[in-house]
């Protein structure tokens, strides 16, 4: 699993431009709503924690339909749907899943913090919602696994993976911005909505990857 989780970082470096393009999709994103709503910086530093949770899902959904694209191209990805037995085959999809989310996503947690700063945050705030997203961006990336795995054999399927997983990753954009404004907006309490947040990441850490062999052999079938 340690040699696959390092075979898929690889890979991701290799594709090129995956990381920098969230980034700066990420990047883009946050620059444009203070254009949208005027110099009002109590007002940004208000909708900031939502904005970075709109603009790192939206961001995460870009290298999705790469997921399995390489295996796919080199015959891999056949070998391992044939060859491996239903636990086996999840497993490797929840490596490849954790491998994504290190070389894409986490780029943009890093990145969260300083784009706080370009809203008026406050400290506790971006420290807040740059927890919110460690926590929480996997559960995209797990989601996302299972319309990766749809849409692999599809031509264009980057559109059709980004439709299917949008609506499936808002529990963990209202827990994740809950959690945020919470953490600055007394008396809301800060641990009941980043728990249930932290649940859902697990929950779909299971269902995820399982959904997706399954769609895998499927497909292969």
């Amino acid at each position: 699993m340690r040699a696959l989780f390092l075979r898929e970082l690889r890979l991701a470096t290799r594709a090129g431009g995956g990381a920098l393009t969230g980034v700066l999709f990420f990047l883009a994103v946050v620059a444009t709503i203070p254009f949208a709503l005027g110099p009002d910086l109590n007002l940004l530093a208000r909708i900031g924690p939502a904005v970075l949770w709109i603009g790192a899902l939206l961001a995460s959904l870009l290298g999705l339909d790469r997921l399995f694209q390489a295996d796919r191209e080199d015959g891999s990805l056949d070998m391992l749907v044939l060859s491996a037995d239903r636990h086996m085959l999840a497993l490797t999809v929840l490596v490849k899943c954790l491998a994504h989310w290190t070389a894409s996503v986490l780029p943009l947690v890093i990145a969260a913090p300083v784009l706080g700063l370009l809203l008026n945050m406050e400290a506790t705030a971006i420290g807040a919602t740059a927890l919110t997203l460690l926590v929480g961006t996997p559960a995209i990336a797990f989601v996302g696994a299972a319309g990766a795995a749809v849409a692999v054999g599809l031509p264009r399927g980057g559109v059709l993976v980004s439709v299917l997983v949008l609506p499936l990753a808002i529990p963990v954009l209202i827990f994740g911005v809950s959690a945020s404004y919470a953490a600055v907006n007394e008396p809301d309490p800060f641990l009941p909505p980043f728990l249930i947040l932290a649940a859902l990441t697990m929950f779909l850490a299971v269902i995820g990857p399982v959904a997706a062999a399954l769609a895998l052999r499927y497909g292969a079938d």
